[in-house]
């Protein structure tokens, strides 16, 4: 049985960056007006990217204050994309489905204890 893959799959070079970046584009518009959750974590980045390059910190600290608040709404992006299809897979109550946006909950309370912890130890580290 051959797999039915998208018809953009085999677009290659500039084609190809074009529709990948356009998809991009999509996906954080999606993600702006459907995810709530992903709006409070771009309001937080937006609060604290700036942030990092008003108090006083070396080039690596103010990296990691950037990355450790980039990769909250990295995280915030994959668990609204495994939430959307497990739903698309299917609405009624089962435990893997559960299971899987669970664990997608649990990662992006990991980034946000890593946000809290990287930004605690250089502020007050």
């Amino acid at each position: 049985m051959k797999l039915q893959e998208s018809p953009f799959k085999g677009k290659t070079g500039i084609t190809r960056l074009i529709n990948a970046f356009g998809y991009s584009l999509d996906g954080l518009k999606a993600a702006f007006r459907h995810e709530d959750a992903f709006r409070m974590l771009l309001l937080l980045a937006a609060i604290l990217i700036p942030l990092a390059f008003v108090i006083e910190a070396s080039a690596l600290e103010r990296a990691l204050l950037v990355a450790s608040s980039l990769a909250t709404l990295i995280i915030e992006l994959l668990n609204s994309a495994v939430e959307a299809a497990v739903d698309h897979t299917s609405l009624e109550h089962h435990p893997l489905a559960k299971r899987a946006k669970d664990m997608g909950s649990a990662a992006q309370l990991i980034g946000l204890v890593n946000l809290a912890v990287v930004w605690g130890l250089i502020l007050f580290g």
